[in-house]
């Protein structure tokens, strides 16, 4: 079992910044990749950031450069660190990632979901 601890949500004007943490934890496992999803109310969840464990990156078009993930190896941690928020990013934002086990399967968990509110 993988846990994900979320952190950094909150409320922030429009063109603000927030920086989102998510922890992996748990026995025995390497990480494939991380990344962040999002969802609005009334919409359905998207895919926003993304990191491999190569370091190949993927982020979502609405981003357009406003987001940077980045991960801490040695902590198990990605980050994502967005700037020039609007209120259309208003949304939860999930963590969620896939992680092998010694015996070769993977596994893919996601975490509680940690809200963000842009508006004035």
């Amino acid at each position: 079992q993988v846990q994900l601890v979320e952190s950094g949500g909150g409320l922030v004007h429009p063109g603000g910044s927030l920086r989102l943490s998510c922890a992996a934890s748990g026995d025995s496992f390497s990480i494939a990749y991380m990344g962040w999803s999002r969802q609005a109310p009334g919409k359905e969840r998207e895919l926003v950031a993304r990191i491999f464990s190569s370091g190949s990156l993927y982020y979502a078009d609405f981003v357009q450069g406003r987001f940077t993930i980045s991960k801490d190896n040695a902590k198990n941690t990605v980050y994502l660190q967005m700037n020039t928020l609007q209120p259309e990013d208003t949304a939860v934002y999930y963590c969620n990632g896939v992680f092998s086990r010694p015996s070769g399967s993977r596994d893919e968990y996601w975490g509680q979901g940690t809200q963000v509110t842009v508006s004035l």
